[in-house]
């Protein structure tokens, strides 16, 4: 299946991307391979293949949760270039101005 220029302009325009000239013609050609591809898949005969939903066997690969000792506040505070009342001490990220939908 070949794709138009208008095609990509479509899905282009649906997706909110601006394509140039060369980004549209080199995208038909890329998707029109695609759908070429697929189009060869389709003619497969897969009536005797049952469905799978998963090809590989899932293993959990997370660790035992167990507790350890963690660092005390005091340690980790030391590392910070400001703190108060037992918390870091950032910049302040939003003001007023804007959360108000100004500019910072």
């Amino acid at each position: 299946m070949s794709l138009t220029t208008a095609d990509v302009e479509h899905v282009a325009s649906l997706a909110r991307l601006g394509l140039s000239r060369e980004e549209t013609e080199r995208l038909r050609l890329q998707l029109s391979s695609i759908l070429e591809h697929i189009e060869v898949l389709q003619q497969l005969d897969t009536d005797r293949i049952p469905p799978t939903a998963q090809v590989n066997s899932l293993t959990n690969v997370l660790r035992e949760d167990v507790v350890r000792p963690s660092l005390t506040q005091r340690t980790v505070l030391a590392n910070a270039p400001q703190s108060r009342d037992g918390f870091f001490e950032v910049r302040a990220v939003m003001t007023e101005e804007t959360s108000e939908g100004g500019s910072a």
